[in-house]
């Protein structure tokens, strides 16, 4: 067991809940309201140094009984220490949590892929919007084990509204240049986006 597990559990009392070891990892489990305090205890203090968010994301299970999990996994790499993070959401209430852009600024896309794939509210995220999915995409989330796997609109209506969605209204265009699909764009928005301009696509004819 991570000796860090024990040194919050001693430190934060009861907003740590139960610590367990699978596969090697140490996961401990935190109260949601005391998450931000715990993160910036776990980065700042001397003997922790856990400066490196690997990744955010988040489980649900098919027991409907079980907590939606928002997972952390921390790396200190000083001290080659991994430690993971959770704190457990009812998947029928309020899913929202804190933000830990504020400590880590690369949680930015992280939590915007939670967000977009699972429905968790990241208060005080600079710009919480979706990341996978265009902006007006209406079918819930993906990730969600309430989700059907056909989608919940037809095959015809997924791709009228892709066709639909207007990408320079939710993206910069730094954002839109280096997608991949960068060379698929019409004519038009491609030079637009050489000029470094923003623009509303003009309706198909």
């Amino acid at each position: 067991m991570n000796p860090s597990a024990e040194a919050l559990r001693g430190t934060f009392a009861g907003a740590i809940g139960r610590a367990v070891e699978s596969c090697g990892d140490t996961i401990v489990y935190v109260d949601r309201a005391a998450l931000l305090d715990v993160m910036a205890w776990l980065r700042d203090t001397p003997g922790q140094q856990y400066d490196y968010l690997v990744d955010v994301t988040a489980v649900e299970y098919r027991d409907r009984e079980r907590s939606l999990e928002v997972v952390y996994n921390l790396r200190s790499l000083e001290r080659r220490t991994d430690l993971r993070v959770k704190v457990e959401l009812d998947p029928r209430g309020d899913l929202a949590i804190d933000s830990v852009v504020p400590l880590w600024q690369g949680a930015d896309w992280l939590e915007r892929e939670v967000f977009d794939m699972f429905g968790v509210t990241f208060r005080g995220h600079p710009d919480l919007r979706r990341i996978l999915m265009w902006e007006t995409y209406a079918e819930g989330y993906p990730l969600r084990k309430d989700f059907p796997l056909r989608g919940r609109f037809s095959r015809a209506e997924q791709v009228r509204q892709a066709l639909n969605a207007n990408p320079e209204a939710h993206y910069s265009m730094e954002e839109l240049s280096i997608a991949e699909a960068y060379d698929e764009l019409p004519p038009d928005m491609r030079e637009r986006l050489r000029r470094g301009e923003r623009g509303k696509i003009p309706d198909s004819e």
